[in-house]
């Protein structure tokens, strides 16, 4: 489609077609699969998710046998109740990290190059590319989150066994981690693309996701043994917060439930989308 047809895009000349929502959703598809870089991402997002599982599961066979192991791993609310459901969901961590720099370059690799303004001269309204390519990068998240668990699942099942601590799929909890984690992911994607989106710029969008995803909880986390306020703004940050719906076991004192953490990692991600929003209308290409 021409510049010049997208000018009225609800009208559209004899033998060329709309512009729909639709169309703009797989010219977004489209573009984001193929890109070499898509593939890279993905193949870094499943593979550590299955090798980090592995380590992890024979880090909970070893705990079995080992009452200091025991001891150290308590210290730590994400292993202080051991399962298989640990174990499986162990790789999120690292998946959050290659998901958000995917997410940002959705978006900023076009404004790099230039291809944004062809991309707003055929879709004028603008918002429709942002939810568009909103709802590719979730997809996409979702798509390598249940490939990565499948594949941490497949590779730690039998030394799982072997220890007694099997999934579960029949407990609510197991089923809530892996769900959490689908979701935690999805809800980190969306995040970054809204800063990429307001930053425009690889390196300041990458940049940015990363401090929020990784410094800003190790420094504050560092800070809560001496002041008791650091405790309190830790808990509240949007990655400490949502990563409580992948977490098992008792809630530590000082941290949010799983429900409530999630959801205010799902607002933040929502108030930066719409920050992104007005900044899509309102800026030039």
């Amino acid at each position: 489609m021409t510049a010049t047809t997208a000018l009225v895009p609800d009208r559209a000349p004899a033998g060329d077609a709309p512009v729909t929502f639709a169309r703009v959703l797989r010219s977004e598809w489209l573009k984001l699969w193929s890109l070499r870089s898509t593939w890279w991402g993905g193949a870094l997002t499943v593979l550590p998710m299955a090798g980090l599982a592995v380590l992890m599961a024979a880090t909970l066979g070893s705990a079995t046998t080992s009452p200091e192991l025991q001891e150290t791993m308590s210290a730590d609310p994400r292993l202080a109740v051991p399962t298989g459901a640990v174990a499986v969901t162990f790789g999120y961590g690292f998946a959050q990290l290659t998901v958000a720099v995917l997410a940002v370059l959705t978006i900023t690799g076009e404004h790099s190059t230039g291809m944004i303004r062809a991309t707003f001269a055929a879709v004028p309204r603008r918002l429709p590319v942002l939810w568009a390519k909103l709802a590719v990068v979730a997809a996409t998240t979702v798509l390598l989150a249940v490939v990565g668990l499948a594949a941490a699942w497949l590779a730690t099942a039998s030394s799982l066994s072997a220890d007694g601590l099997s999934l579960d799929f029949s407990d609510g909890e197991h089923l809530r981690a892996l769900g959490g984690a689908v979701a935690y992911l999805v809800a980190v994607a969306a995040l970054s693309l809204g800063i990429g989106a307001l930053w425009r710029s690889t390196a300041a969008g990458i940049a940015t996701t990363l401090a929020l995803l990784m410094v800003l909880p190790l420094l504050f986390q560092g800070l809560a043994g001496s002041a008791a306020w650091a405790q309190d703004v830790y808990a509240y940050l949007p990655t400490v917060a949502g990563e409580r719906l992948v977490a098992t076991g008792p809630t530590p004192d000082g941290l949010l439930s799983p429900g409530v953490g999630f959801a205010l990692l799902a607002g933040y991600a929502a108030l930066v989308l719409a920050a992104a929003a007005v900044a899509v209308r309102r800026r030039d290409a």
